[in-house]
C-alpha cells in the first residue's frame, strides 16, 4: 500500500491545508487504497508552541501590521538559502521529523509550507531521507525559507517563479508551473443552483475574512442602501460579522457562515459576477479557475502584500480605492467592456503559463514521482514498491 505524507503549517485552516487537501484528493482518486496523511510538524513537535505561535501571529498582524510586514520581508528574503544556515530552532524540528519518517515510511512527501520543506532539504542533503519531496507553493511568489537544494520537484505558481528558480544553481529539482493547487470540485458545472433574483441583479461574492482581519467594516455598511446588486457575504468564522449583517434583514444581502462544502462553494462561484476579497493564494487561484473578476479590498501584511505585488502587474486583480464607495467602483468597472476584455485576456494569458492544465496531467506527474527509480510511467499504472528511508 502506498503512503503519501503532506506537511502544511499550523492547525488553523489556511491555504497550506487547502492545497494539501486538493492533492490528497487526487492521490486518493487515482490510488483508492493509498494512505494519505496530513501532518503539522510544529504541533507534532510541541502543541503548546503551535498554539502560542498561532495566537501570536494573529495578534501581531492585527496590532502591528507594519512591523510584521518589515520583519517578514527581512526574514524570508534573506538572499541566502536557509537550508544552508544553522538556526537555533532547527535541531528541535529535525529530531521530530526524523522520528516521523521512521514511523511513517512514506513513498512520497509534499510540503505546502516552507518550514518542513527547509527541514527535509537538510535531511536529503545529509543522505538521511531518500523519499521524493515536492514543494507546493501556496502563494504567487517564492521566498528564501523554502528548501531548495535537496527537493525533487517544485509545483510553482507562475512562470516568473520558474524563471527565478531556474537561475539558482542550488535548485536541482523539476520545475513545473502547476499554479496553486485547487480542489477538483471547484470547477464549472451546468446544474448549480442559481442565486440570481428574477431581475437578474449582478451577484457579488464578498469575502469578509475568516477571522475579520484586514477587512474594513465600513465597506459592509455601504451595502445597506444599494439596490442594483445582490451580495453574498462570506463571513467565515467571524460570527460577529454574520450576526450584524443578518440583523439588517435585507433581501439583497445574504450572509453565510464558514462554507465547508466545496460543492457549495463551487455553486457560489458559478453565479458570481465578481469576487471582492483579500489576495490569499488559494482563494485567488479558485477565482482564476472560475474566471471571475477579482477586486481586492485589503491585504494582510506579509504573504498577501507580496501576492498583490505579483497579481496587479499581471492584470489578474484590481485593487479597490479605499476612499471611494465600493459599489461605485463595481458599477464603473463591471460596465466597462474594454476593462472586462482585458481581464479575460489576462486570465487566459495566466492559464497559458501553466504547464499543467488538467487534474489528469497533475496525477500523471504524481505517478511519475511515486514510480520506483528507473521506471517510467507511460500511460499505465506503475508497479509501486515500497521505498526505504534511512534516518540516523
Amino acid at each position: 500500500m502506498k503512503k503519501v505524507l503532506f506537511f502544511p503549517h499550523l492547525q488553523m485552516q489556511s491555504g497550506h491545508h487547502q492545497a494539501a487537501e486538493a492533492l490528497m484528493d487526487l492521490v486518493q482518486q487515482r490510488y483508492p487504497d493509498a494512505e494519505v496523511k496530513k501532518i503539522d510538524l510544529l504541533s507534532e513537535t510541541n502543541k503548546l508552541l503551535e498554539k502560542v505561535i498561532t495566537t501570536g501571529y494573529l495578534q501581531w498582524i492585527k496590532r502591528a501590521p507594519r512591523l510584521y510586514s518589515k520583519t517578514y520581508k527581512k526574514l524570508y528574503f534573506s538572499q541566502e538559502p536557509l537550508d544552508e544556515q544553522y538556526i537555533w530552532h532547527q535541531p528541535l524540528f529535525l529530531h521530530k521529523l526524523k522520528k516521523i519518517l521512521r514511523e511513517e515510511q512514506p513513498d512520497l512527501i509534499f510540503c505546502t509550507h516552507s518550514l518542513p520543506s527547509c527541514m527535509l532539504s537538510k535531511l536529503k542533503l545529509a543522505g538521511q531521507c531518500h523519499v521524493p519531496v515536492v514543494n507546493v507553493y501556496t502563494d504567487f511568489f517564492v521566498h528564501d525559507y523554502w528548501g531548495h537544494r535537496g527537493i525533487d520537484a517544485h509545483f510553482l505558481p507562475t512562470l516568473e517563479a520558474k524563471e527565478q528558480l531556474s537561475k539558482n544553481p542550488n535548485v536541482p529539482g523539476q520545475l513545473i508551473v502547476t499554479g496553486i493547487p485547487v480542489h477538483r470540485k471547484i470547477r464549472r458545472t451546468d446544474n448549480s443552483t442559481s442565486l440570481h433574483k428574477p431581475d437578474d441583479k449582478p451577484v457579488i461574492l464578498l469575502a469578509g475574512g475568516n477571522s475579520g482581519l484586514g477587512c474594513p467594516s465600513r465597506m459592509f455598511e455601504e451595502l445597506e442602501s444599494v439596490e442594483d446588486f445582490q451580495f453574498v457575504v462570506l463571513c467565515g468564522r467571524n460570527e460577529r460579522l454574520h450576526r450584524k449583517i443578518e440583523s439588517w434583514n435585507l433581501p439583497h444581502i445574504k450572509p453565510l457562515s464558514y462554507v465547508t462544502s466545496r460543492e457549495e462553494m463551487n455553486a457560489l462561484y458559478e453565479v458570481a459576477d465578481a469576487l471582492v476579497t483579500k489576495p490569499g493564494g488559494v482563494t485567488v487561484s479558485e477565482a482564476l479557475r472560475k474566471k471571475i473578476p477579482m477586486f481586492i479590498h485589503s491585504a494582510l501584511p506579509g504573504q498577501e502584500e507580496m501576492n498583490l505585488e505579483t497579481l496587479i502587474p499581471k492584470g489578474l486583480v484590481t485593487q479597490l480605492t479605499p476612499d471611494t464607495p465600493l459599489v461605485d467602483q463595481l458599477r464603473e468597472m463591471l460596465s466597462d467592456k474594454g476593462r472586462m476584455e482585458s481581464w479575460k485576456s489576462a486570465m487566459d494569458a495566466y492559464s497559458d503559463e501553466l504547464s499543467i492544465q488538467t487534474d489528469e496531467q497533475l496525477v500523471t506527474v504524481i505517478e511519475q514521482l511515486l514510480a520506483p527509480i528507473g521506471e517510467k510511467v507511460q500511460g499505465k499504472v506503475p508497479s509501486l514498491k515500497r521505498r526505504s528511508i534511512t534516518v540516523t
